[in-house]
């Protein structure tokens, strides 16, 4: 596929590049800080230049010397041209350094003057280019960057070719780019220094693409569109601007069903070859386009009788994709398929959709065709279009469904029955359910614009507060309205009180108020005969009391699964299975929690229920990491967190549960950065409830990162907000001992105290088994910082036990460690009657337990713990008072430190903040820790508290 010069991507600041090309950017930077070199390739239009662009302006700051030069088509057949533009402004620097014969054929080559040929001065001048790099790199280092290696003249090529395999230790390093298709790669590596590494760039996914059209402004697009353009661009980034900027231009978006609009642009670019096709072959070609999955089987019941010879013939041409053990008949490249569409009349478009409607062998397809070869109202094609919509329904595919549901409406005459805003409403919920809530959101204030039914009117602002998701404080003004459209209806009053409770949870942040509204949505939908509405309510008060740890939730649970059961309400995300499952998990019944929930995703993803297979995997990830299968938690953490931000639905809960996740089994920077991140997400919209979980996941990976006076921080904000909504049981969330573990680690012990005896009361009260087991493990560590060594060693060894019988494998492995770091302070500081603590200080059994887990970021802990020895532990009792006016003996850099340590900083942030390396802080830190007579920063914090009390 040919990509004309003038339309390729102008030159763009660095935010364009890393958008889909983070690791392969850094991968990329890494080579080249090595010495190395690079080669990037890809098909057209996959941004290529772009990167080269980004990298070359990165590192082109660690050269003397940059030589560049950038091939076209229309210029391959020059000989010398590359060469040109590489030493074109350098000739007068390196002429001198070149042996006479050397030096007369390279002028000629790059002045014209004279009739140099590689036949004629083919020896002299491919020394000459060789020694003009080496002459230039004599002086410091070269970066060579070239673009569009295909279209480099050939001879320019085979010189820059022959000096490159003979560089040798020569600082020079080439930075190209060259368009391939597949593989085809090899050639041009040849011609590279033997230490380049390629790199290919391929597609962009589709939550990517979504970052780089809003990155240039054409945020307005909804997410249907967006997976549309995805589709037709087949993630290439080039393509998907090209189709962005001509939606964000079109003052109508295309018909439902319909492919996109293809910009001329575009078409000029895929369909040049068109022009070599028989007429027949086309239209074969064109049947193809409309059909959902064409095959020749299909093309010949459409009428095309010679289906074989003409998509023979496209294929030679390129614009099929050879499938020799299959029916299929696949376009080269989505873009090719759309545009052929698009540049066909409307017509003969209709005229495809008509013979497809009766060839097709899917009825839902069928329906389709039928509908796009129809023009005006025809209640027969609305109702066949309505029957196809259930039918997709029944499959799981809400999002066809939804399409279908536009398509019948706008087939519907404005007196059926029913009429065109139901159907309008009924795609609106298929969209929920897809998870396409921009759409659903636009169908239903579409209805709202003109409706005055209550009911229709209701059922379209549900839709609106459903659509607004975790973002319930935007959709506020909403419920007046709402309730003024119920009257006194109460199959309608328990759709909008149902919702009032969701309010009452998110944006009120009171749970009293929010089982009371849920409670009353019941009473009022038993009273209308709706089961659905009375089970979603009921379900989602045993939720609310089960996280408030009231006495009233079995009981709830208990009704919200009584029979008659709704089959949608059973399996959704806030329905009776999952209040079974969060009731499961926090009883500790991990093996039912597991399979309750196993259970659910698969319906979900049957049914094509995108929103509650995010949570469902969000929630199967805490059951696997409870569990301490860590591993598979990340994986299940990481799929759910790339699915909710492809739908743009509940990323806040699932960047929360990846961090708790990461911080376990993965890369504690990712961990911190996703607990922040879903921080971001509820601040923005509101929601207490999930701010203090996000908060809690923080506190979690700040510990995990040896940050103890951070944890406390982030923990001591969601025991402030836990206690404000009510919330009460240690279960949710169970943050209660990573908050007294890092008080312990500061010197807090009484604090600690106090947070492990408020949550004992409740975990006794609720039976919270695994809850009591952990606070335990926290009171051992506030004991043995009292110097009660003993009862804390007896009090681990007993958690340790319980940990295992209930399932819980990481907390188990954590008191296997804090076990054997309190026999290691012991060594190095025996009691005063000398008499050592029973068992080893080997930190073996803790690093089996974490290696069982997967849990690497714990087990580099236990190595670097176990690496160090007992010398290296902190006694567990309180250090001695540090001299306040300690800190006026330090040098300059050494009070900045000590400082930025007492506001909480980590090393890392103490050196972004200070222009250091990460390095430069430790080494500091340890001049700080000698002068103050101290030995940990946790002591620089106990100075910091001891100022701040005088």
């Amino acid at each position: 596929m040919t990509v004309r010069r003038d339309f390729q991507e102008p030159p763009r600041s660095r935010p364009d590049v890393v958008i889909g090309r983070e690791d392969l950017f850094t991968s990329a930077r890494e080579q080249l800080g090595r010495g190395g070199s690079v080669l990037l390739h890809g098909p057209a239009g996959i941004g290529k230049s772009t990167v080269l662009r980004a990298l070359a302006a990165d590192y082109a700051g660690a050269a003397r010397t940059v030589l560049r030069c950038s091939a076209t088509e229309s210029e391959s057949h020059l000989p010398f041209l590359a060469l040109a533009d590489l030493f074109g402004l350098v000739l007068d620097e390196v002429s001198g350094a070149l042996p006479a014969a050397q030096r007369t054929a390279l002028e000629s080559a790059l002045t014209g003057r004279g009739e140099s040929t590689l036949q004629r001065d083919g020896l002299a001048l491919r020394l000459a280019v060789l020694s003009a790099l080496r002459a230039l790199a004599a002086k410091g280092p070269v970066l060579v960057v070239a673009d569009d290696l295909q279209w480099l003249d050939a001879a320019s090529a085979e010189l820059l070719g022959f000096a490159a395999r003979r560089l040798g230790d020569t600082p020079v390093q080439m930075l190209c780019a060259v368009r391939t298709e597949g593989q085809e790669y090899d050639r041009h590596l040849r011609a590279s220094p033997p230490d380049t590494l390629a790199v290919r760039l391929g597609p962009l996914s589709r939550t990517q693409v979504s970052a780089l059209l809003d990155h240039r402004g054409y945020t307005p697009l909804s997410r249907s569109t967006i997976r549309d353009i995805h589709r037709t661009s087949g993630g290439n980034p080039l393509f998907a601007l090209e189709l962005g900027r001509a939606l964000a231009e079109s003052p109508t978006r295309p018909r439902p069903g319909e492919p996109l609009p293809v910009p001329t642009s575009l078409r000029a670019l895929v369909l040049s070859r068109l022009e070599m096709l028989s007429d027949e072959a086309r239209r074969t070609l064109l049947v193809a386009s409309a059909g959902a999955r064409p095959t020749l089987a299909l093309l010949h019941a459409a009428g095309r009788e010679h289906a074989e010879a003409e998509t023979a013939q496209a294929a030679a041409l390129g614009l099929l994709a050879t499938e020799p053990e299959g029916p299929a008949v696949r376009f080269a490249h989505p873009l090719i398929s759309a545009a052929l569409y698009a540049e066909a009349p409307a017509q003969e478009r209709r005229a495809v959709h008509a013979a497809l409607s009766t060839a097709a062998s899917d009825p839902i397809e069928r329906a389709r065709h039928l509908a796009l070869a129809t023009t005006g109202t025809d209640p027969e094609v609305a109702a066949r279009l309505a029957e196809a919509g259930a039918l997709a329904r029944d499959r799981g595919a809400p999002s066809v469904a939804a399409s279908l549901g536009l398509l019948a409406a706008r087939h519907t005459p404005a007196d059926s029955t029913p009429g065109p805003d139901e159907r309008r409403l009924q795609a609106a919920e298929d969209a929920i359910t897809a998870g396409e809530a921009d759409l659903a959101r636009d169908i239903a204030r579409d209805v709202l614009a003109r409706a005055s039914v209550p009911a229709e009117r209701v059922r379209a602002w549900m839709v609106v507060i459903e659509a607004a998701g975790q973002a319930l404080g935007e959709v506020d003004a909403v419920f007046p309205q709402v309730l003024a459209d119920a009257g006194d209806d109460p199959r309608l009053l328990a759709l909008v009180h149902y919702q009032l409770a969701w309010r009452g949870l998110v944006v009120e942040g009171d749970f009293a108020e929010a089982r009371q509204e849920a409670a009353h949505a019941a009473e009022l939908a038993a009273r209308g005969e709706d089961r659905r509405t009375e089970l979603m309510a009921l379900s989602f008060q045993a939720s609310t009391e089960t996280l408030m740890g009231h006495p009233g939730a079995p009981e709830t649970v208990k009704r919200a699964l009584k029979e008659p059961q709704d089959p949608y309400v059973a399996c959704h995300h806030n329905g009776a299975g999952s209040a079974r499952f969060r009731w499961l998990i926090m009883s500790d019944q991990l093996p039912e929690a597991r399979a309750t929930i196993t259970a659910l995703l698969r319906e979900v993803r049957r049914r094509g229920m995108v929103e509650s297979e995010v949570h469902f995997l969000r929630f199967l990830a805490d059951t696997e990491l409870r569990s301490g299968h860590c591993g598979r938690a990340l994986d299940l953490a990481r799929e759910s967190l790339r699915l909710a931000r492809d739908a743009g639905i509940g990323e806040g809960a699932s960047a929360m549960l990846a961090s708790l996740a990461e911080a376990s089994a993965g890369d504690v920077d990712r961990a911190l950065a996703l607990a922040r991140e879903a921080a971001d997400h509820a601040e923005v919209d509101g929601d207490q409830m999930y701010l203090s979980r996000a908060l809690a996941a923080l506190g979690y990976a700040q510990l995990v990162a040896g940050d103890p006076a951070a944890t406390v921080r982030s923990l001591r904000r969601v025991r402030e907000l836990e206690q404000g909504l009510g919330i009460n049981d240690p279960a949710r969330g169970r943050w209660h001992c990573d908050l007294a573990e890092a008080l312990v680690r500061i010197g807090e012990p009484g604090e600690a105290q106090d947070v492990i005896d408020t949550a004992r009361v409740h975990a006794l009260r609720l039976g919270r088994e695994s809850v009591l087991a952990v606070l335990d493990r926290a009171e051992a560590l506030v004991r043995a910082a009292r110097g009660e060594h003993e009862a804390a060693l007896v009090r681990l060894t007993s958690v340790q036990d319980r940990l295992g019988r209930l399932g819980y494998g990481l907390e188990e492995a954590r008191a296997a460690f804090a076990l054997a770091r309190l026999r290691a302070q012991t060594a190095a500081f025996p009691r005063s009657g000398g008499t050592p603590l029973p068992g080893s200080a080997s930190y073996d059994e803790a690093a089996r337990l974490f290696r069982r887990c997967r849990a690497l970021p714990w087990l580099r802990q236990v190595d670097a713990a176990a690496a160090a020895g007992p010398s290296a532990v902190e006694p567990a009792s309180v250090a001695p008072p540090v001299p306040l006016d300690a800190l006026e003996g330090l040098a300059s850099m050494e009070r900045q430190v000590a400082s930025l340590v007492m506001e909480g900083a980590t090393n890392r942030e103490i050196a972004a903040r200070l222009f250091i390396s990460v390095k430069t802080v430790e080494a500091t830190l340890t001049r700080v820790y000698r002068k103050l007579g101290i030995r940990s920063r946790v002591d620089i914090v106990r100075l910091a508290a001891g100022r701040r009390t005088t």
